[in-house]
């Protein structure tokens, strides 16, 4: 999954997608370097950062959608926002993303099953405000666990079909830089919850801390080999899919893991 975020405050790459035509050409660049879904987001969701209105979201991602879709590419739409997300299903893209798992905004669970879209569902405390003020956990691994299942239950209730629900735990999401680590080291406690797990690492502010030097945290675009070393151990401990903002590394490091499993043991 690449990443085309339509913001002007993103961590990574805020500003440099924010014109439709260049957002849909990197799109089609994502692609060609091996990506299958390309995630279009017009609301960043980095630590502190705070909301924009869903008219302005809209706005964004809209005609980056359009245009993707145009081009036969398979969208996902990363928004909290049910009336968004629905706008952009109208659009051509064809997976949810909501990074909220459905708290956010309660109609989405019921948009995700009336439109039988797949839909991601992270673990998700709190907005990107205050939600580095909530990463108390008793069982880190088995309280995420737990309150993924809740997301799940929700989504059943509203008649999503279990088929369709992807999970993500939500790396850097009320987490400190260490329970990320953590939450890596366990990636198989996701897996075996038995939906698609998507894992979203990419240059993450965790990577930065791991690299840093003297200057500080590496700076988020030198952490694409890192971010393809997690791909490695994601694809090895059996996740669906990666988020990624430089597709290349990963989509070879897939492949890797791929071929090797090939082989007995």
């Amino acid at each position: 999954m690449g990443v085309v975020n339509v913001t002007p405050d993103s961590f990574s790459d805020g500003g440099r997608w924010l014109d439709a035509a260049t957002a849909i050409e990197h799109g089609v660049e994502l692609v060609a370097d091996g990506a299958d879904i390309v995630d279009v987001g017009g609301e960043s969701t980095r630590p502190g950062a705070l909301r924009i209105d869903e008219a302005e979201e809209a706005r964004r991602v809209l005609p980056v959608i359009e245009g993707l879709v145009a081009e036969g590419i398979r969208v996902s739409v990363d928004t909290m926002r049910s009336g968004t997300a629905r706008r952009a299903l109208d659009a051509g893209a064809s997976i949810i993303n909501d990074v909220s798992g459905g708290r956010a905004d309660p109609a989405m669970m019921a948009l995700a099953a009336e439109t039988r879209s797949p839909v991601v569902l992270m673990h998700w405390r709190e907005h990107s405000a205050s939600m580095q003020k909530h990463t108390h956990y008793d069982d880190l691994v088995g309280d995420i666990r737990a309150e993924l299942l809740v997301q799940v239950d929700a989504a059943l209730a509203a008649g999503v079909d279990p088929a369709q629900i992807v999970l993500d735990p939500g790396l850097g999401f009320s987490k400190t830089g260490d329970q990320n680590w953590t939450v890596l080291a366990h990636l198989d406690a996701f897996v075996s919850l038995g939906h698609p797990l998507l894992v979203a690492a990419s240059r993450k502010g965790f990577l930065g801390d791991l690299l840093a030097d003297d200057a500080g945290p590496r700076p988020a675009g030198g952490r694409d080999a890192a971010t393809a070393a997690v791909t490695t151990l994601a694809a090895a401990a059996g996740a669906w899919c990666v988020r990624v903002h430089e597709v290349g590394p990963s989509a070879d490091a897939v492949r890797v893991v791929a071929r090797l499993a090939q082989e007995p043991r």
